[in-house]
């Protein structure tokens, strides 16, 4: 049921995921859209030592911070790949909002539109749902349709019509016609929802992917086709799969040196 995703190239990723927690959201999806090798457009020491704070894991209070508690940590990791799984499936002709940058930051995970080809109105809204959790049905089927069930019933618009416009005045248009634009996110009928979860090898197959997503038709008034899904399959143990990919972004940057032309 779905997409499955599974990662091929693992230094690739954490090259990816240390280039986004250095705040070059822009750069990724560069170096996605090209296929160019993953380099950040510039570095300097301190903003390479934010970055490994933000992939650490810090698991109780310290003074000063060396890390984030765990599920801060891997819910900023799995956010940034969901953001490089949908750049990758629908290139750079998308509107896609940034992931979350800081490990503490909370509220809408994604938010991905689609222009008429004129750029004069919003065809689709995407919102992206992303749990890295050791639990992927309860989750679902608690936290994540809690927050899909809200946005179903706009009860929480303000985020994304203003998410919305700032993506729609990214993409050259006008402040006004933007804040016009923006209010076809709330249109159920353009509306698309996207659940992504982590999973373990042995839960890799059809019915028990179904099975995370029973829930989903408790979201109604849409087709099918309007509740999309993907799981990441983890191919060990969870957490300790995470500490090794962190601990491979932090090892990249390392290995960077000083290179800032302002």
């Amino acid at each position: 049921m779905g997409e499955r995703w599974t990662v091929a190239n693992a230094a690739q990723l954490a090259r990816l995921i240390a280039i986004i927690a250095m705040g070059q959201v822009s750069q990724a999806a560069h170096i996605v859209s090209s296929l160019a090798p993953a380099a950040p457009a510039f570095s300097f020491a301190e903003l390479r030592s934010e970055a490994i704070i933000r992939l650490t894991v810090q698991d109780g209070p310290q003074t000063p911070r060396i890390g984030y508690p765990r599920w801060q940590r891997d819910g900023f990791m799995f956010e940034a790949m969901s953001w490089i799984a949908a750049r990758q499936s629908h290139g750079p002709a998308v509107l896609m909002k940034d992931p979350h940058v800081s490990a503490t930051s909370q509220g809408l995970d994604g938010l991905m539109l689609v222009l008429s080809p004129d750029k004069s109105a919003i065809e689709t809204t995407t919102i992206f749902e992303d749990k890295c959790t050791d639990d992927p049905k309860s989750i679902f089927a608690g936290k994540v349709m809690a927050g899909f069930r809200e946005r179903h019933d706009n009860r929480r618009s303000a985020e994304i019509i203003a998410t919305a416009g700032a993506l729609l005045t990214r993409a050259g248009i006008s402040d006004e016609f933007a804040a016009r634009m923006a209010a076809a996110v709330t249109d159920r009928n353009r509306r698309r929802y996207r659940a992504a979860v982590t999973t373990v090898a042995e839960l890799d197959n059809d019915s028990a992917r179904a099975n995370i997503f029973s829930t989903y038709g408790d979201l109604t008034g849409i087709t099918t086709d309007q509740r999309q899904a993907a799981c990441f399959v983890v191919p060990a143990e969870l957490r300790p799969w995470f500490d090794q990919l962190g601990l491979q972004a932090v090892g990249y940057l390392n290995s960077l040196e000083d290179d800032l032309d302002v």
